[in-house]
């Protein structure tokens, strides 16, 4: 009899340890899908083991460009920024060259196809009609912020750079008036990100959670350029002096291809309208908290040698184009990228298979190897939950 109960209190000892550990696992699988849903998602950049050990900067000084250049050695563009190999351009006629070599500032590109996307997206937006009245509005809101709050335009501001309110804060006050006159709510975050260094997209981050925070339906984060020529960016568009866009994607975040996307169709239907108002799309080496949104842009509004009025007067023009492409306007594209979010699904499938890993780590360390690890597994599936249905029954 004293064998038998000692036989039982084994084995209920056991069922204990074997309920405390499936609860101790599915604890730990909580808390890391918590976690990585919630603050990673919003305070943390996305992990990239390069930018832990990187020391340079990646912007150059105003003054100082990287030169891209194609086969035949004709300039494809130029911009105050470091280039990379595998980074990539987009031009506003559709071709797609990929950076290849990179010698000091200066960069070989070849090219790759005319971008099929693009082309595709000119070809929907050219068959679409403006409609005379438009239809109701505010069904959406942007968030627009400023990583680098101090850059500034030489010839309006006197100098390149005014720490903690640079003119650019007036072009994001540009371009929040035109979409506000569109009918859409923006929230205009001026917070100051200084001194202008990497580290600046660390700081912003923060601003651009806040924004989060509104449910915004598109994000952006308003620069100049710091090329020396204020001709390779000024055109007259529409009967007005002004300043081209670029639009940048960083290529090291889980959203690119979604980020991507919208900056295809911005830049065709902003070209519909305004040609060329957007000059080209740039992905290059980095990030810029775009793995926040899917619909989020870095828009370079000229250059630091252009009036700061004809960079106000061209973020307007190509502010014309966002209600449209967000599907929050008068117009709204059948296959409106806000309805699709690429990349979500990804980004949830990595974080169930860390938890899995993570759990799986735990019961073999806990169990002191596989074939007991497996054991108890077994126990837990066909008795553990058994008898919880079990008793649900009941």
């Amino acid at each position: 009899m004293t064998l038998k109960l000692k036989k039982q209190e084994v084995a209920l000892v056991g069922k204990i340890k074997n309920r405390l550990l499936a609860a101790f696992c599915l604890a730990i699988a909580g808390g890391s899908l918590l976690f990585c849903l919630g603050f990673s998602q919003f305070s943390m950049p996305s992990l990239n083991m390069a930018n832990l050990f990187k020391n340079t900067e990646d912007e150059l000084t105003p003054g100082t460009a990287s030169v891209i250049k194609d086969e035949n050695g004709a300039v494809i563009s130029q911009m105050s920024r470091r280039v990379y190999p595998g980074d990539e351009i987009i031009t506003a006629e559709g071709r797609h060259y990929r950076v290849k070599e990179v010698a000091g500032n200066e960069a070989k590109a070849v090219f790759i196809e005319m971008d099929q996307k693009l082309l595709a997206y000119r070809e929907e937006y050219s068959r679409m009609e403006v409609p005379v009245a438009a239809v109701v509005r505010n069904t959406g809101t942007v968030g627009i912020y400023h990583s680098h709050t101090d850059e500034s335009y030489l010839p309006s501001d006197g100098t390149y750079s005014i720490p903690f309110h640079g003119g650019i804060i007036q072009v994001g006050d540009s371009y929040k008036k035109t979409l506000s006159s569109e009918g859409t709510k923006v929230y205009h975050d001026t917070t100051p990100h200084d001194p202008h260094d990497n580290n600046a997209y660390y700081r912003s981050r923060r601003t651009a959670a806040q924004l989060m925070k509104k449910d915004p339906i598109a994000l952006f984060d308003v620069h100049r350029d710091g090329i020396d020529d204020p001709e390779f960016y000024r055109k007259t568009i529409s009967n007005e002096d002004v300043s081209q866009m670029r639009l940048v994607i960083g290529r090291e975040n889980p959203r690119m291809s979604s980020n991507l996307d919208f900056a295809r169709r911005l830049m065709a239907y902003a070209n519909k309208t305004h040609y060329p108002i957007a000059k080209e799309i740039f992905i290059g080496k980095g990030n810029y908290n775009q793995d926040l949104l899917p619909t989020s842009l870095l828009i370079e509004a000229g250059t630091y040698t252009n009036r700061k009025e004809e960079a106000m007067r061209g973020i307007s023009l190509l502010a014309d184009a966002v209600p449209a492409v967000l599907g929050i306007g008068g117009i709204s594209s059948p296959t409106n990228p806000t309805a699709r979010h690429p990349g979500s699904w990804s980004a949830v499938g990595w974080i169930l298979l860390i938890t899995v890993l993570a759990g799986g780590a735990f019961l073999l360390t806990s169990a002191g190897g596989w074939n007991e690890a497996k054991n108890r597994l077994s126990q837990l599936i066909s008795g553990e939950f058994a008898d919880l249905f079990g008793r649900r029954k009941k």
